[in-house]
Order: C-alpha cells, then sequence, then structure tokens
C-alpha cells in the first residue's frame, strides 16, 4: 500500500472530539480514572474509542497511562473521559496538586517516606 493510501485513510484525532481540545473535568496526567462500575460492559452507544477507554479503566489507571495504552494524544484522552465522567460512566479520583496546605502536608510526609527508604 503506497503512503498516500495509508496517509488518507488516517482519521485525525480530534474528529474524535468534535474538534474540542478542553475537557469539562480538571484532568492532569497523573489524574488517576476508573470505570464507576467495572462489573458492567461497555454502552454500545460509545464511539469505539470511548469504549476501548471504558474498558481500560476497568482497572484504575492514569490519564497518561490511558492515552499511552490507546496511542491517541493527551488531549483527546482528557476530553473523551471528561465526556465519560459526565455521562457517569467513569470516575475521576482527586488529584493531588500540592495546592492547598493539606496536600502539601500529605506530600512532603510522602517525600520523608522515600528518603528514609533510600537511607
Amino acid at each position: 500500500m503506497s503512503y498516500r493510501k495509508r496517509r488518507g485513510s488516517r482519521i485525525r484525532p480530534y474528529t474524535f472530539t468534535g474538534g474540542r481540545t478542553r475537557s469539562r473535568h480538571p484532568l492532569m496526567v497523573q489524574t488517576l480514572v476508573s470505570t464507576a462500575d467495572p462489573s458492567n460492559d461497555a454502552p454500545g452507544k460509545l464511539m469505539p474509542e470511548s469504549q476501548r477507554i471504558y474498558l481500560l479503566c476497568r482497572e484504575t489507571r492514569s490519564v497518561a497511562e490511558v492515552s499511552a495504552e490507546l496511542k491517541i494524544p493527551l488531549g483527546v484522552t482528557q476530553v473523551l473521559l471528561s465526556d465519560l465522567a459526565e455521562l457517569g460512566l467513569v470516575y475521576i479520583h482527586p488529584t493531588i496538586t500540592g495546592n492547598s496546605p493539606s496536600e502539601n502536608q500529605v506530600l512532603e510526609r510522602a517525600l520523608r517516606g522515600l528518603e528514609r527508604l533510600f537511607q
């Protein structure tokens, strides 16, 4: 198959999101996501990419892992995950960002624990 034919048959990733580049939820690369009910099959009304994400998220994964596994850009993954969360199909776990005093304390304790491990 010629390069031209292969190139022409590819679908641009942002067509999956209708051209949207921003998710409705704050999703960072380290944000963990999982299906709301891992025992359910992916709903048939979802696009194939969203079905694959749903099935992947039966086990808790980071946004970066989902993106890498599906080989689609991070921004597309974030938008699709956000859409699934809006439908109540995916749970977005709270992410520690280090922006509040209590989160800083958690991060400092984790750092001290890691330091003890490597001494």
